[in-house]
């Protein structure tokens, strides 16, 4: 056998052995899932290196702890919320919630500070904003929002157990970081320059392998570590409550406000309507009939009145 089929020999059961894992989870593919606000990676166009978006990472250590025994390990959930809220202010409501962000180690992902006009007419200030706190204080800040808030219209928690898909990839890692150390001993070894190449670009698809993997597990550990606060605010636009012996009229205040806008605009068509359409058409149409009328009119008077002297001649002979 000679030295190069023995080296090829040697690659590929390495190879098979960082790829064992793999094949034995093929019926259950570990897929990416859809990135989290605030979270991600991104793959450099020239290669498999991956950026995770955040500054800071967070150590596996604090999100899921490995157990060397067969006992079971902690369970790892992404845990995500989504609030509505009416406010007096949507823009100072905004602010507090990105300041208690910031107070509790987490960040803002996005805020957004807009105008929305009602049927009435009326501008209104709406706001949206995704704040990422720490997992263990995800109802506590929750509370807070609540608080804070006139009115709570939807919330709404959702949670996502991705323990086995994190302890796959850290199989696929461990068998590959193995094949990587075998194929570097390989190296080194080799002496021929067909050999050493052969056995650079085996390693060389192996560590990107290894980037992929990493940057899978970073996403699982930093999406289970900081929750995600989705947070709607609306402007209260009711009328401020006036309390007459327990009555408050400030809903049938607000109804009688509407119907008079309604009926104030329906005017106001009713008026364009008639300025732009029916006056324009009446008056292509006025203009001509008149004119005949009023000839048709005259004619009429003339014949009455030659009948009239007619007749007028006839008693006098």
């Amino acid at each position: 056998m000679s030295k190069k089929t023995f080296i090829s020999m040697i690659i590929f059961a390495i190879l098979l052995a960082a790829c064992g894992a793999k094949a034995t989870n093929k019926a259950m593919p570990v897929e990416m899932p859809a990135m989290a606000p605030g979270l991600g990676y991104q793959e450099k166009s020239g290669g498999g290196d991956f950026i995770v978006t955040e500054e800071e990472s967070l150590p596996r250590d604090s999100v899921l702890n490995n157990v060397t025994s067969d006992t079971a390990i902690e369970r790892m959930v992404i845990k995500n919320a989504d609030l509505s809220i009416v406010v007096k202010d949507p823009s100072k409501t905004m602010d507090e919630i990105a300041k208690m962000a910031e107070e509790m180690d987490g960040f803002v992902v996005t805020s957004n500070l807009y105008q929305r006009t009602l049927s009435g007419g009326l501008k209104v200030n709406q706001a949206s904003i995704t704040i990422r706190v720490p997992a263990e204080r995800l109802d506590e800040a929750i509370q807070k929002i609540k608080e804070g808030a006139g009115e709570v219209l939807r919330e709404n928690r959702s949670g996502q157990d991705v323990t086995r898909e994190y302890t796959d990839l850290q199989s696929r890692l461990r068998n590959l970081e193995a094949a990587e150390k075998q194929l570097m001993q390989i190296m080194e070894n080799a002496t021929r320059t067909e050999d050493v190449l052969r056995v650079y670009n085996e390693l060389v698809n192996v560590r990107e392998q290894i980037e992929v993997i990493k940057g899978q597990m970073q996403y699982y550990e930093q999406a289970a570590a900081l929750s995600a606060i989705n947070v709607d605010i609306t402007a209260d636009e009711a009328v401020q409550p006036i309390v007459i012996g327990g009555w408050k009229p400030q809903g049938t205040a607000k109804k009688a406000i509407q119907t008079l806008i309604k009926t104030l605009q329906q005017l106001a068509d009713l008026g364009i309507w008639t300025g732009l359409c029916v006056l324009p058409v009446g008056i292509l149409l006025g203009v001509p009939l008149y004119f005949i009328i009023r000839a048709v009119l005259r004619s009429r008077k003339k014949r009455k009145a030659e009948k009239v002297e007619h007749t007028g001649q006839k008693t006098e002979e």
